[in-house]
């Protein structure tokens, strides 16, 4: 083989090689993107890392069982807001509506969008905690100085009375983190990047709940 002849198969053997490595790549970021809304429906579905469920109504059924929720909030450095529960807890019988109120407030001069991500603990309960209606559905848009009172609306499913596993529930924990508000590439970009860096973080990142170092802490 000649030397042009040689050089030629060289490059032509690289440029393969190159575009092979790029198909994986794209092939890998294709899943990983992918894998967001899919593992969010499975979390949703199963109540894993402690996602809650969301429901049209009550189920119309109420158990002498008094469940006390507490609520707890907090907000992302990123995010000039004050966040908090305008009360610290409620008692509900299981299948009885609840109803509670979270306050925000703007505390920078600018109009800033938030989103809010959320879990429930002990985490096992997760499947078993339904939100009718709830400012985490959406994001919330603030103006400079603006205040807002949040709220949102829940029951436990009379189905938890069927779990020999939830005989010991008495109390069940709210949590909810305000993020700043990021475009679908940002999160995704975000996502692809921690499955790398953290990837406990980044599977509770997939769920819609809170992170991984609060979703996945032992259960009191």
């Amino acid at each position: 083989m000649t030397t042009s002849a040689h050089r030629w198969e060289l490059r032509r053997r690289n440029h393969k090689c190159l575009g092979v490595l790029t198909a994986v790549v794209f092939g890998m970021a294709g899943l990983a993107y992918a894998s967001v809304p899919l593992y969010r429906i499975f979390c949703q579905v199963t109540g894993y890392g402690g996602t809650t469920q969301q429901a049209a109504s009550v189920p119309g059924v109420e158990v002498e069982r008094i469940i006390t929720v507490r609520f707890d909030s907090n907000v992302s450095p990123t995010l000039p807001w004050h966040f908090a529960p305008a009360q610290p807890l409620v008692e509900v019988k299981v299948g009885e509506s609840g109803l509670a109120f979270f306050t925000a407030r703007n505390l920078s001069d600018t109009s800033i969008t938030g989103t809010a991500v959320f879990n429930v603990t002990p985490l096992k309960v997760g499947k078993y905690f339904n939100k009718i209606d709830c400012f985490c559905f959406t994001e919330q848009i603030l103006a400079p100085g603006q205040e807002m009172d949040m709220p949102v609306s829940f029951f436990v499913d009379p189905t938890i009375m069927n779990d020999i596993n939830m005989g010991e529930i008495k109390t069940i924990t709210l949590s909810y983190t305000f993020l700043r508000a990021e475009s679908e590439e940002e999160k995704n970009a975000a996502l692809w990047k921690n499955s790398y860096e953290d990837p406990v973080g980044w599977m509770a990142a997939l769920s819609g709940g809170l992170p991984a170092s609060d979703q996945f802490a032992p259960e009191s």
